[in-house]
C-alpha cells in the first residue's frame, strides 16, 4: 500500500501554509508610500521527532474485529516503510500557527493481533487472526493565541485547529471451515481482509501550558479533544515535553526534546459487512531536535 496522491498534497501544503501564513500576515496594507521594511517578527521551528509506540485497542474491518496490543519493539520489527513524524511552528508574539505530520506502515503479526467478534449478519465464525497490515497517516493544522501570561515563566495557549485520518487496513486470517469467506480475498492458506481507504476529519480544541525553567530550558503540556461526531465520535491528544537549547549558531538555535505522547480516536462507521471501526491509543515516548530561527 502506497499514501495517495491527495494525501501527499495535503502534508505537503500543511508544512507551506506555515511558511506562507508568515509572509502573509507580515505583509503592510497601509496606503501611501511604501514603509522601509522592519525585521519579521516571525519565529520559525520544525521539529523532526520520533515516536516509540505502543497500540492498544480494537481494529475492526468489513464487520470482523481484532484486539490489538503491540509494543514498540513489534512495530520497530515490522515497519514496512521508514515512518515520518514532523512538527512545525510559526510565532509572532501572542499568535502561532502549526502542522503536525506523523506517517507509519507496517504488518503486524504475532500474538499481539488477537480475534475478537463477528458483526450481525455475518456467518460462521472468526478464525484465528495471523496479522494485520496498518497504514496510517495524521495531519493536524491550526492556530494557538497566548491567552494569558502568568507570570515571567509561565503561559497559556489556547488552541484550535482540524486533524486529518488516512488509513488503509487489512486484517489476514486463518482460512478454517467456519470461515465466512465470501467478501475476503483468498491468498495462499490466509483470508485478507481489505478495508481500503478510509479518511476522516476532526475538528480540534485544546489548550497547552508553557513553563520555563531556567534559561534554554523549557517545559510544555499539551491536551485537546475533537471529533464530537463530524468525523470520528471523540478523540483526544496528550503530550507532555521537556526542550532543552544546546547550541546557537548564525542566527539559528538548536534544542533537545524529550517527552510523552498520547494519541487515540474513537471512529466507526458503517453495520454488517461494511463495518469499519478504529478505537486504537497510541502512547509512548518521544525524543526530537527542533532547529528554530
Amino acid at each position: 500500500m502506497s499514501l495517495n496522491r491527495p494525501l501527499l498534497a495535503i502534508c505537503l501544503a500543511s508544512f507551506i501554509g506555515v511558511g506562507s501564513a508568515t509572509a502573509a500576515f507580515s505583509a503592510d496594507f497601509g496606503s501611501g508610500p511604501a514603509p522601509v521594511a522592519a525585521p519579521s517578527q516571525w519565529r520559525l521551528s520544525f521539529t523532526p521527532y520520533a515516536w516509540l509506540i505502543w497500540l492498544d485497542g480494537e481494529q475492526t474491518v468489513r464487520g470482523r474485529s481484532v484486539d490489538v496490543h503491540v509494543d514498540p519493539i513489534q512495530l520497530l520489527d515490522h515497519l514496512e516503510r521508514v515512518p515520518f513524524f514532523g512538527y512545525g511552528e510559526a510565532r509572532n508574539g501572542p499568535l502561532a500557527l502549526y502542522s503536525d505530520i506523523f506517517y507509519a506502515n507496517l504488518g503486524l503479526s504475532g500474538g499481539g493481533i488477537k480475534s475478537r467478534s463477528l458483526a450481525s449478519g455475518i456467518n460462521g465464525t472468526l478464525s484465528a487472526a495471523l496479522g494485520l497490515d496498518f497504514e496510517e497517516a495524521v495531519v493536524e493544522v491550526g492556530g494557538a493565541y497566548e491567552v494569558m501570561k502568568c507570570d515571567s515563566h509561565t503561559a497559556i495557549d489556547l488552541l484550535a485547529g482540524a486533524r486529518y485520518w488516512h488509513q488503509e487496513m487489512s486484517i489476514n486470517l486463518a482460512l478454517a471451515g467456519s470461515l465466512d469467506t465470501g467478501d475476503l480475498v483468498v491468498s495462499g492458506n490466509r483470508a485478507i481482509d481489505r478495508s481500503g481507504s478510509v479518511d476522516w476529519v476532526d475538528p480540534v480544541v485544546g489548550a497547552r501550558i508553557r513553563y520555563n525553567l531556567a534559561p534554554g530550558q523549557d517545559l510544555m503540556l499539551r491536551g485537546d479533544v475533537g471529533g464530537f461526531g463530524a468525523g470520528s465520535q471523540f478523540s483526544w491528544n496528550a503530550l507532555a515535553a521537556y526542550s532543552f537549547v544546546f547550541a546557537k549558531r548564525d542566527g539559528v538555535t538548536y534544542s533537545g526534546l524529550l517527552g510523552y505522547r498520547a494519541l487515540s480516536a474513537d471512529y466507526e462507521q458503517g453495520s454488517g459487512r461494511t463495518k469499519y471501526v478504529y478505537d486504537l491509543v497510541m502512547h509512548g515516548p518521544i525524543t526530537g531536535l527542533t532547529v528554530s530561527y
